[in-house]
């Protein structure tokens, strides 16, 4: 299967779920008084699907692997948020190991995804002649 558009990448597809996700549990009373927490935790969210998306509009491998180390990253940032909401009692136990083991779940995927471009031999688009 050829790539074409960055929303073709599974990794970005599974990320909008997770960002929707964590949108949908982060709709609650608890959330809400907490803007501040309730938007950090969005935010970083939302921040691996668009780094994702971003990387892939470089049309370089090379800073499309510097985009992808952040989504990954973002992935971690997302699961100590998960952490602190848990601990804070803003979401259940089961919640809490459902939502951290989705972030695992995304950020080895997107590892692979890195260990794959790293072995290819595309470059990118900017790089054709």
């Amino acid at each position: 299967m050829t790539i074409k558009d960055f929303e073709d990448l599974r990794i970005w597809q599974d990320a909008r779920i997770l960002s929707k996700d964590i949108y949908s549990i982060t709709n609650t009373e608890k959330f809400k008084v907490d803007y501040r927490f309730c938007s950090q935790i969005r935010a970083a969210a939302g921040s691996i699907m668009d780094n994702i998306a971003e990387g892939f509009e470089r049309d370089g491998s090379k800073e499309f692997l510097q985009f992808l180390y952040i989504a990954k990253a973002s992935c971690g940032e997302v699961r100590s948020q998960l952490a602190r909401a848990f601990d804070i009692e803003y979401i259940n136990e089961e919640t809490y190991n459902q939502y951290r083991q989705r972030c695992i779940d995304e950020a080895q995927s997107i590892y692979n995804f890195i260990k794959y471009l790293k072995d290819t031999e595309i470059k990118g688009l900017k790089f054709k002649k």
